[in-house]
This record gives C-alpha cells, structure tokens and sequence, in this order.
C-alpha cells in the first residue's frame, strides 16, 4: 500500500476515493493498525482505479501482502532460476521476471548490505563446488543488476560466459580481457575476450544455514 501511495502521489483518503472504498480501509493497513489482511476485491477494485501501478505484477503484489502483515518489515525479492552452476551447469531456462517466485528478505538487513531499490535485486541458488568456502553448494545469493557497469576489481559476479551460467570473481587484464576466477584452487581460472562474456549482476550477499 506504501508503495501505491508513493506511485501515485495521492493521499490515501485520496486512493481510496478514486477505487470507492472507506478510507479506513487504506489508512489503517498503511498505519499499522489493521488486524486483517486486505481483501482480494479491495486489491481488485485497487488495480481497476489504478491499473499502470506496477505492483499488480506477482512480485508486487507479495509487497503488497506484506506490507498488510501486522508487525512485518519484510521485502519480496524475486528469483531468477539462471541455472547457476557456479561453473558448471547450463543456463537452458529464460528469465522470465514476471512470473519469478519470491522469497522474503528483511528490510533492515537489506539496507545494511546495500542502497539498491529491491526492484533491482534478485536470488538465485547456486550448485557446485568451485567458489567454495566463500559459496557453497545450495547457497542462496543476493545479485544486484544496477552493479552492472561497476568495475569488476575482483568482486563476485553472476555472468553468463559461452552458454554457461556461473558466479564466478572476475579481474580486467590490461589487454582488455576479463580473467574469470574461482575461489576453489583446484578450478583452473578462464580468460574472456571481447563479447564472450555477459554480466547479469554483481552478488552482494550469500545466505546459508549454519
């Protein structure tokens, strides 16, 4: 609801006017105070007065619910399934954002690690061995797409390079070249030359259990 009240600059007496609901019905969800989740026909009559708000994708209408959560501070990341092998496996599966599944990550936590908006953040579950200890196996990393233009400077990344998808730390070469490093020293490191190598983003972050 917070993010349909910044979307469209209204008040929420305003919102709810032009969808025909009680103002209640906006005011208390965005103050804390409702004991309820919101109604699918008050999200639907939402969506009918403003239907540009991209929060009615799937994505954001997980927000949405979990904005209406009493007590909740959590943030709806989605996942893109890009078949990291982290050196390994193929990417043999579209990106397809509209319709990834999310997974809750904690508000605060978020904006310890980073200042990205989470419309540009994304997880994914890495399989294989070679940047371990640093990412294990069925690790969950946090990718961030606007780090894209940064400089690689030994940061990890996901990339894709030939058509395998991996998360992989990558060094510039002063000839122009991109050296492609895993943290596993029996994993021999790959030179990138001009247009071999595609970036999605820069991880941020891996979660693991302990």
């Amino acid at each position: 609801m917070l993010a349909l009240v910044d979307y469209t600059g209204l008040s929420a007496a305003e919102i709810a006017r032009k969808a025909g609901l009680a103002a209640t019905t906006i005011q208390r969800p965005l103050k804390g105070t409702a004991d309820t989740r919101i109604s699918q026909r008050t999200i639907e009559k939402l969506s009918e007065a403003f239907p540009k708000f991209p929060g009615w994708t799937r994505a954001g209408a997980a927000a949405m619910r979990s904005l209406l959560e009493p007590d909740s501070d959590m943030v709806p990341i989605a996942a893109i399934d890009l078949n990291f092998g982290l050196g390994a496996a193929f990417m043999d599966s579209e990106i397809v954002e509209h319709a990834a599944d999310t997974m809750l990550f904690p508000r605060d936590w978020l904006r310890s690690i980073t200042s990205s908006a989470p419309d540009r953040l994304y997880w994914a579950r890495g399989v294989g061995n070679s940047m371990e200890p640093t990412i294990g196996d069925g690790d969950v990393i946090l990718i961030d797409r606007s780090a894209v233009g940064s400089t690689f400077g030994d940061l990890y990344w996901a990339i894709a390079f030939g058509h395998t998808g991996m998360v992989k730390r990558l060094r510039p070469m002063p000839d122009g070249s991109v050296k492609i490093l895993s943290d596993n020293p029996n994993v021999p490191p790959e030179v990138a030359h001009d247009g071999e190598l595609h970036v999605f983003g820069r991880v941020i972050a891996v979660v693991r259990r302990i």
